[in-house]
């Protein structure tokens, strides 16, 4: 038998300031989370994008054509009830970032990783107070105490749908370096995208590219760039 698929009932789509911020309704009901959570979201931005998508679904609805809804649900059903835990699972890639490892040749791929990388790590450390130290190889080099508790601070500030964002931006690159510096504005989504992809990109320019792996990786920056456009309507 197949799987029951819901299809539109709904004429009217409207926004709506509710406590707490703002949620959609379709034809008066306001829309729910998979976990039956009302879905309230903090800004009308955001609102305005997840109205939209509910009211372009004709016959039967897409979710995979609703990425806003789909991250919104995840903030309420997924961060909100264990937040703590996402952030410290995050906040530790500080101490793993991919910006600080590096490799150890060949020399073409060691000189675009400094050009890159060392730029962000020196934003870091002056505009978040966070110095980071890199290395040659995969061996774990150690991050000073006082630099991994900044980072676990500023990871902690999210609000909850920022932090839906910032999980993608965080877990797709390797880098919380590189998620801090879309969420600053430092970098735009595809600029820091680029640069989570140097290894990658020298290996292909030097051995050719497989399609299956290009297409999974095209898959994963569309990813990452809707978690970054998702993060910009969320404050």
């Amino acid at each position: 038998m197949s799987a029951w698929k819901a299809k539109r009932f709904w004429k009217e789509v409207t926004i709506e300031a509710v406590a707490g911020g703002f949620t959609v309704r379709l034809d008066g009901r306001p829309v729910k989370t998979p976990a039956k959570t009302s879905l309230v979201v903090p800004t009308v931005a955001l609102a305005d994008a997840i109205a939209a998508e509910w009211n372009a679904q004709s016959g039967l609805v897409k979710p995979e054509t609703m990425p806003f809804t789909r991250s919104a649900n995840s903030a309420l059903d997924k961060i909100v009830p264990q937040f703590d835990a996402v952030v410290e699972m995050l906040a530790a890639y500080g101490g793993t970032d991919l910006l600080c490892y590096r490799a150890i040749g060949p020399e073409s791929l060691v000189a675009r990783q400094a050009a890159g990388w060392d730029p962000l790590l020196g934003w870091a450390s002056e505009a978040l107070r966070v110095p980071l130290v890199a290395t040659a190889g995969v061996m774990h080099i150690a991050q000073e105490p006082a630099s991994l508790a900044r980072l676990h601070a500023i990871v902690a500030s999210f609000n909850p749908f920022e932090l839906a964002a910032f999980h993608d931006l965080v877990a797709i690159s390797g880098s919380l370096i590189l998620a801090l510096a879309v969420t600053r504005g430092r970098l735009s989504a595809e600029a820091a995208w680029a640069l989570s992809r140097i290894d990658e990109t020298w290996q292909i320019e030097q051995w050719g590219e497989d399609e299956e792996a290009a297409a999974s990786e095209a898959v994963r920056e569309a990813d990452f760039l809707q978690a970054g456009r998702f993060y910009a309507l969320c404050g």
